[in-house]
């Protein structure tokens, strides 16, 4: 049913995502599915990298590190962005589209006051995307 699965990753808040990863491994592992970590950061150095190549290669050793303790299939892409936080929603729907993603899978919050001035991530990715989305809380 599903071939390869997007999981968008937050390097600097990682112990937050345990549930969704763990939920992609989950899923890859009964359909047989890859799964394809995706980071999106920026051109200024930030807590997680100085540049986007050292970026690219802490994604890279994120998911091999995750495929060797699950032994799952998985794979890294990073994307750079000018505001992640501004830019996030609409690279993880496009980029699912680029990767060849059929479902994302991807953390969310519990719903505040500010989620009903502001979309979540999540709910943008839902409303947009033509995947199935697998909102992981």
């Amino acid at each position: 049913m599903y071939q390869k699965m997007l999981v968008p990753i937050d390097l600097a808040h990682i112990e937050k995502l345990e549930k969704a990863i763990q939920t992609a491994v989950d899923l890859a592992g009964h359909y047989g599915a890859e799964i394809c970590f995706l980071g999106v950061g920026s051109n200024t150095p930030s807590e997680v990298a100085h540049t986007p190549k050292e970026f690219e290669q802490k994604m890279s050793e994120f998911a091999k590190g995750v495929g060797s303790k699950t032994g799952a299939k998985v794979s890294a892409a990073a994307a750079i962005a000018h505001d992640p936080a501004v830019d996030l929603s609409k690279i993880l729907v496009s980029k699912a589209d680029e990767l060849g993603a059929d479902v994302i899978v991807m953390a969310s919050h519990v719903p505040g006051v500010a989620d009903h001035i502001f979309a979540s991530h999540g709910g943008y990715v839902a409303s947009h995307s033509d995947h199935s989305v697998f909102l992981v809380r």
